[in-house]
């Protein structure tokens, strides 16, 4: 029997129809978007994804949640278009069944709710990394840029600090 608080936690039912070499979640919390991939993601909840299972259930917490959750798994052998995503958030009482971009993940979730309409065109057209092809064609980079204009999340410190040092040589702070 679930508790109340079990109640309100998001639940996440992972199927695993195909092999994923590299499978996890990220719970968004601050963004860095001089980076790609998982590191996008600068400060957020890692829970632990077994990517050999094929079935697996997590409870995420209710309190304090992320800004939102991003679930991402590459396929064994690796194929761009067979990448699994899903972005989505909390929102009590909101359920969801379907597939994470691809057939091969299917994704059921509880207290949640899918994230859509992001994708390459979340990408300003000024964006300092929008033409080097590894930062335009991570579908993590195009979600964080999406959060940065639907969502209040903070950039991460090193951000910050890369950002404030982008003109000095070598990314010091120099004292003239």
């Amino acid at each position: 029997m679930e508790s109340g608080a079990d109640l309100k936690r998001v639940r996440i039912e992972i199927e695993s129809r195909d092999k994923y070499g590299i499978m996890w979640l990220a719970g968004i919390r601050q963004l860095d978007l001089t980076q790609h991939c998982l590191k996008t993601f600068a400060e957020c909840d890692r829970p632990k994804v077994d990517r050999r299972l094929k079935r697996q259930t997590l409870l995420l917490p209710a309190d304090s949640p992320p800004v939102a959750w991003y679930l991402c798994a590459l396929p064994i052998p690796w194929d761009w278009s067979r990448n699994a995503h899903l972005a989505f958030e909390y929102a009590p009482g909101a359920s969801w069944d379907g597939d994470a971009l691809v057939p091969g993940l299917g994704v059921r979730l509880a207290n949640a709710q899918p994230i859509t309409g992001w994708g390459e065109h979340s990408i300003p057209s000024d964006a300092p990394l929008r033409h080097a092809h590894l930062y335009r064609t991570c579908r993590n980079w195009q979600f964080g840029w999406w959060l940065r204009q639907h969502r209040i999340v903070p950039d991460s410190p090193s951000q910050a600090a890369r950002v404030g040092t982008e003109g000095s040589p070598s990314g010091q702070l120099t004292f003239d």
